[in-house]
């Protein structure tokens, strides 16, 4: 798989892309190797980055510049936190399926889970310059969109009365898992670790 032509592709044409994507075979493994491992260090090293170049204490608030010790425990910590999102996602999306008159399928799950993050880690790269985090959370909002559109092709084979229901019921999860994997980095971040 050619990974730039697949980035542009699903966030450019996603309806035609999903398609591609539902009648490839390839396993959960390849998936993260080829394809998620490589994006979701783009935010992480963007952010690392970031912080080494933009070193200046925030002003009127007290908070000390970032170390390189602490830069790099916290991008390796938010590299591996959002890889453990999206493989819960995609497990989150597998045992929904049936709830929903939908096909089991972890890969096709996980395909879900890993494509429509391709906004945000894409984005990521906005992380090096402070004060940009809002745009790299919105090009996260069109990764709602991409599932919407997944589910839709169908890629669970869900039927098209039940699609927005799943969509939903998916993000909530999903959105839940989030917070918690949040706080968890903030303790982390707290203990200095992060």
């Amino acid at each position: 798989m050619d990974m730039v032509r697949r980035v542009q592709a699903i966030l450019l044409r996603p309806k035609d892309e999903w398609a591609k994507i539902k009648g490839e075979t390839t396993s959960v493994a390849k998936l993260f190797t080829s394809y998620a491992m490589v994006l979701a260090a783009v935010p992480a090293a963007a952010k690392f980055v970031g912080r080494l170049l933009f070193r200046s204490e925030i002003p009127f608030k007290g908070v000390p510049a970032w170390s390189v010790g602490r830069s790099l425990s916290n991008a390796v910590l938010s590299y591996l936190f959002s890889l453990a999102i999206v493989y819960l996602a995609g497990l989150i999306i597998d045992a929904l399926a049936p709830n929903f008159s939908s096909k089991r399928s972890l890969t096709n799950a996980m395909k879900l889970a890993v494509y429509s993050m391709t906004p945000f880690w894409a984005a990521g790269v906005l992380y090096i310059v402070p004060g940009l985090d809002v745009l790299v959370t919105l090009a996260g909002l069109y990764g709602l969109y991409l599932l919407y559109e997944g589910f839709h092709t169908p890629m669970m084979e869900t039927p098209k009365d039940r699609t927005l229901g799943f969509v939903v019921v998916s993000v909530l999860a999903v959105a839940a898992l989030f917070l918690v994997v949040s706080l968890i980095f903030i303790l982390f971040s707290i203990w200095g670790v992060a």
